[in-house]
């Protein structure tokens, strides 16, 4: 189990990245429009600059649902390795089968 403090601040960058993604999108737009002036989109590259941190998508971390594990994830279960092999052994998954000869 990750700490709880970790898992808490993934949330809060999840909510933030949430928060101002229409803001990202905006000023991502003018300052990749060639056709613009070029001040115009340093400035938007400016604006970028000055927004949060933990508001851009790359600073989250997929996380395990189920134990907030940071490495080692299934993006299509959004479960760590360990606990995939886990559930998959106890037949919790469907379609997931433990191979064995």
């Amino acid at each position: 189990m990750a700490k709880l403090s970790s898992i808490e601040k993934n949330n809060r960058r999840k909510r933030m990245v949430k928060k101002f993604a229409s803001r990202w999108a905006r000023l991502k737009e003018i300052a990749n429009d060639s056709k613009r002036p070029a001040d115009e989109r340093f400035a938007a590259r400016l604006k970028m600059a000055t927004l949060p941190r933990n508001s851009h998508p790359t600073r989250v971390r997929n996380r395990c649902a189920l134990t907030g594990r940071a490495r080692g994830n299934y993006r299509k279960f959004g479960i760590s390795r360990l606990m995939f092999r886990d559930l998959a052994s106890r037949g919790m998954i469907p379609g997931v089968t433990k191979s064995s000869w």
